[in-house]
């Protein structure tokens, strides 16, 4: 790690510069190693063993660019929580031996004294004991953006954090996750209420019948394994929008893939489903809105346990309790013991397992959907 590199600030005020000179590429690179050691300690602290070690990469960082005093007591606080969440997913069965984190820098804004570093931060964690045939992996992509401001001596601190991406739902991260806006308030009738799932593990037994029936769930395992990290060109990417992001795009287009039809006519009709690359219906792209045709269409049958999904099933979330669902994944696997594992857009995850979700969300409302 490099622990810190002499520059001098710019003090030209309120100038904005996209690239100032004072922040050379040695700086930037500080900036993108001090981001790095910041989202390494979160996933090593989920692993285990790693948090008694009492080693953390951000601890090598002084002088020129370091944690300011709250960047450093708000690190310590996410690493606490992430530590409770390491020793929740323990007793539902879950454990991690490694994790790596790898942080780029994707751009540098500097105005006068302060500075906006936006990163991407990969992520992938190994499953201590993966089923044979099972995942051996888990892992995401995150964004963030972090700020710098340089004193008088023009020394750089990390003075904040903000996860930019919609869902905040990076098994690592622990900022609230964003809650989604309804498109539609339908006026002709009302739309159906989904029934919530419950979180117990073991759940009753309700097997899925995987083959000979209306719909291909290993093309929708394939299309989402294809397509979790690299956006398909022929959807549009609502990722960073401000209405809930890409989460239910991205799972109505796996079910097409596996062979759910479109059913045109207005967009704003939750009856009605199809999504191409130029027109999409609310309920190809809202968390709502997809639930109301899904159940209004006999498309799906709700389950009782979120543990009961299997493969091309849907899991959604409301967050905050309020009866409006936030966020929509699909199953794309189910290992021997009953859990299932998820993939999702925003942020950008592959096969996080169910357990995952319920240790790190456990106050938020579920919803489960067979197809």
């Amino acid at each position: 790690m490099v622990a810190g590199v002499a520059l001098l600030p710019n003090w030209s005020a309120g100038a904005a510069v996209v690239d100032d000179p004072t922040v050379n590429a040695a700086t930037k690179a500080t900036f993108q190693k001090l981001a790095d050691a910041v989202f390494t300690d979160r996933t090593q602290a989920l692993v285990d063993g790693a948090g008694s070690k009492g080693t953390r990469h951000t601890s090598g960082f002084s002088g020129s660019v370091r944690m300011s005093g709250g960047q450093t007591h708000d690190q310590s606080s996410a690493l606490k929580t992430l530590s409770a969440r390491k020793n929740l997913l323990a007793k539902l069965g879950e454990k991690y031996s490694s994790g790596s984190t790898e942080v780029t820098l994707d751009a540098t804004e500097v105005h006068g004294r302060r500075a906006k570093v936006a990163v991407t931060e990969t992520t992938t964690l190994t499953y201590e004991k993966p089923a044979a045939k099972g995942p051996k992996t888990t892992g995401f992509q995150a964004h963030h953006e972090l700020t710098f401001k340089a004193d008088r001596h023009g020394d750089w601190q990390l003075t904040g954090i903000k996860d930019t991406d919609d869902g905040y739902l990076a098994v690592n991260q622990v900022a609230k996750p964003s809650v989604a806006k309804t498109k539609t308030t339908p006026a002709d009738d009302s739309p159906p209420d989904a029934p919530r799932a419950a979180t117990s593990w073991p759940a009753p037994a309700n097997p899925k019948n995987l083959t000979g029936g209306a719909y291909d769930y290993k093309a929708m395992v394939t299309y989402a394994q294809t397509y979790w990290n690299h956006y398909n060109p022929n959807y549009p990417d609502f990722n960073g929008e401000t209405d809930g992001g890409d989460c239910t795009n991205f799972v109505s287009q796996t079910l097409k893939a596996g062979g759910w039809k479109h059913v045109p006519g207005y967009t704003n009709d939750f009856h009605k489903w199809f999504g191409t690359a130029d027109i999409q219906s609310d309920s190809f792209v809202g968390v709502n809105e997809f639930s109301w045709f899904a159940l209004s269409s006999k498309r799906v049958t709700p389950l009782a346990n979120v543990y009961q999904a299997d493969l091309g099933d849907v899991i959604q979330m409301d967050f905050n309790r309020d009866g409006s669902k936030d966020h929509s994944m699909i199953v794309t696997y189910r290992d021997r013991y009953g859990v299932p594992y998820v993939t999702y857009h925003s942020n950008n995850t592959y096969n996080r397992s169910v357990a995952s979700l319920v240790a790190s969300y456990p106050n938020a409302y579920y919803y489960a959907y067979r197809t």
